[in-house]
């Protein structure tokens, strides 16, 4: 099972392994948490143009959000697209990730506009679309309890680069049989590509979130805080409760459940995982975004480097 590693806003976390799936969950989850979908930083956003092959974008807080449901219906054909499509380099396709970010974040934010950012998308789009807006509606659950009054005691790393996250995802696919985009998708949900570094409030640690004794199980003697290791770990993990075979099988989604026993967790990395098997190319998106916490005071960005000692 796994305990989560936070809730803050649109977000669940799960960590392998525990002796009380349920108990470990609701002391995590009702602490802090990853957020999976953009909400928003506190600080005010500037108006600049969306991230295109030629437009130079260095930082999340340099795009605004859209602020009507249209803004956001066409900044979603835009992203969504271009990461499917676009050829352009890593600081430019990171760039079209922070502003998808954005785009989901104002969505959820405005569930009202969701009939009508929905009506008018093309159908390429509009599968993608719905597979993250459900993710962030099961991340945003009432069951996983209330934001924190202060951020978490967190450190914030740069994540390793998509390209060799990528190919862990894949070697372990291979040693394991479970589908590699399963375990991007929980990297995503527990601590945002490795960007997340600290432990839960009961005790998971690591990229993945392995409790001790679950570790001690499947770590085959790697490092815990290591995200190689980690991802085969949970590859180990999610195959001995069944993980191993087609993507979408009722075994995977048990396996899910055993890594973390929230409906709406296996749910929601479900999501994320359908979206990158239907086109590997969303992996970038999602490697790009950012970690957003809310807290009782608000919402703010924890760029890379950030630490609650030093904030």
């Amino acid at each position: 099972m796994v305990a989560a590693l936070a809730c803050c806003l649109l977000a669940a976390a799960g960590c392998a392994g525990g002796d009380d799936g349920n108990a470990a969950r609701t002391a995590g989850t009702a602490t802090t948490a990853p957020t999976t979908t953009a909400p928003l930083t506190t600080a005010p956003l500037t108006t600049a143009p969306g991230p295109t092959t030629t437009t130079v974008v260095t930082s999340p807080d340099q795009l605004a959000r859209p602020s009507t449901a249209a803004a956001v219906a066409a900044e979603l054909v835009r992203v969504e697209r271009a990461l499917r499509t676009d050829t352009g380099t890593t600081a430019q396709r990171e760039a079209l990730g922070w502003a998808q970010q954005h785009a989901y974040g104002a969505l959820a934010e405005h569930p009202e506009w969701y009939d009508e950012v929905v009506a008018g998308l093309p159908a390429d789009v509009a599968a993608p679309v719905a597979r993250n807006h459900d993710a962030a509606v099961h991340l945003t659950s009432p069951s996983l309890g209330p934001p924190p009054t202060e951020p978490p005691d967190w450190t914030i790393r740069t994540p390793a680069p998509a390209a060799t996250l990528l190919s862990w995802y894949r070697e372990a696919e291979a040693a394991s049989g479970v589908p590699w985009p399963y375990l991007a998708a929980i990297h995503l949900v527990e601590t945002r590509m490795g960007r997340i570094h600290g432990n839960s409030p009961v005790g998971a640690q690591g990229p993945m979130q392995f409790m001790p004794t679950t570790w001690d199980e499947y770590g085959a003697g790697g490092d815990v805080q290591a995200d190689h290791d980690a991802i085969l770990a949970a590859g180990r993990f999610l195959a001995a409760h069944g993980g191993a075979g087609p993507l979408g099988g009722a075994g995977i989604a048990r396996a899910l459940f055993a890594y973390n026993p929230s409906d709406d967790y296996v749910a929601a990395v479900e999501d994320y995982a359908q979206v990158m098997a239907a086109d590997p190319g969303a992996f970038d998106g999602y490697h790009a975004w950012q970690v957003y916490v809310t807290t009782t005071a608000g919402t703010q960005r924890l760029p890379e480097g950030w630490s609650k000692t030093g904030a």
